[in-house]
């Protein structure tokens, strides 16, 4: 083959090849991208996953309870009709006295009637139990943040400082009923029960038979 012929060749082939089909050069792009994306990942430097905090996801300590929150619950305790907006003196009494804001000495049940009595409305909003807990602290010289913190953290409404049943001995041999006499001692029977009406009034017997008489429905059936 002569050089001139060896050229031609040369020339042809570089043509051919920038005269490459598109969707070739496309794949051969792509397949440069694939290879980037290895190697940047092979040497750590791939986009790291966001932590569940940076998402704002916290599965750790759970979420403190608001005074707002727990005026919310308290002021629906008791009555089924509350939408939590409005709170009455009762159930702000039984709030302060979960919490044990109401001790009987710095405050008591009147303190709390004479500052609720100032807004002069038998329920108040939030807003309005916030300056009520001012006028409280301020009145009988308590910390407010004190009060707050001791509404926040006192639970859920429930029936704790409930009167209990006094129990002694007094009690019980008051309640024992055999040693009554008398009258009331034929209100019961041996065990303690209770004869209802028969322990009260004479009921005729009906039965035919003699009374005081022993051996009533012992006798052969067969005859």
């Amino acid at each position: 083959m002569s050089e001139q012929d060896a050229a031609k060749e040369v020339k042809k082939a570089e043509k051919a090849k920038e005269e490459k089909p598109k969707d070739e050069v496309k794949e051969d792009k792509k397949e440069e991208r694939e290879e980037g994306r290895v190697s940047r990942a092979s040497a750590g430097t791939s986009t790291p996953e966001p932590k569940p905090e940076e998402n704002g996801d916290d599965s750790g300590t759970p979420k403190a309870i608001t005074l707002k929150e727990q005026f919310r619950n308290f002021s629906k305790f008791g009555d089924t009709k509350s939408d939590g907006k409005m709170m009455t003196l009762s159930q702000a009494d039984k709030w302060f006295k979960q919490a044990k804001v109401i001790d009987g000495k710095t405050i008591t049940t009147t303190d709390t009637a004479i500052t609720f009595n100032k807004f002069k409305t038998k329920k108040i909003t939030f807003t309005e139990f916030e300056k009520y807990l001012d006028e409280i602290s301020k009145s009988k010289k308590v910390d407010a943040g004190s009060i707050r913190n001791k509404l926040k953290d006192c639970g859920a409404p429930g029936t704790s400082g409930t009167t209990s049943v006094v129990k002694s001995s007094a009690v019980d041999r008051l309640t024992d009923t055999k040693k009554f006499t008398g009258s009331h001692k034929l209100r019961f029977d041996a065990t303690g029960r209770g004869k209802g009406i028969a322990g009260r009034k004479d009921v005729p017997d009906g039965s035919g038979y003699v009374s005081g008489y022993k051996n009533k429905n012992t006798y052969d059936k067969t005859h």
